[in-house]
């Protein structure tokens, strides 16, 4: 097999169980109701998940996905991405609450 067509298809087996166990940073960003976390809200999720707290559900409304671990690295560059997004919805339900 070719390096690129072997690279390639590790990205795509990798983005399929990505989205087959559900992102935490998609799910809680849109499935979170107000007064949830939200800067950083999956990545969050992710580590409490994986340190077998039982508090995230109850914090972010939402439910960690299968894998937590699997999911934190990609769950952090979205969050990363998605920060302005995310402080300038928190920094309004903070001013406007």
């Amino acid at each position: 097999m070719k390096p690129v067509f072997r690279t390639s298809m590790s990205l795509f087996a990798g983005l399929l169980l990505i989205v087959a166990s559900g992102c935490a940073s998609v799910r809680t960003i849109t499935d979170g109701e107000l007064g949830t976390a939200k800067v950083f809200s999956g990545t969050r999720l992710d580590i409490r998940a994986i340190n077998g707290e039982l508090t995230p559900t109850r914090q972010f409304k939402v439910s960690p996905p299968p894998n937590p671990a699997v999911d934190l690295p990609f769950s952090f560059v979205v969050d990363f991405v998605m920060l302005p997004l995310t402080t300038a919805a928190a920094l309004f339900e903070y001013v406007f609450e």
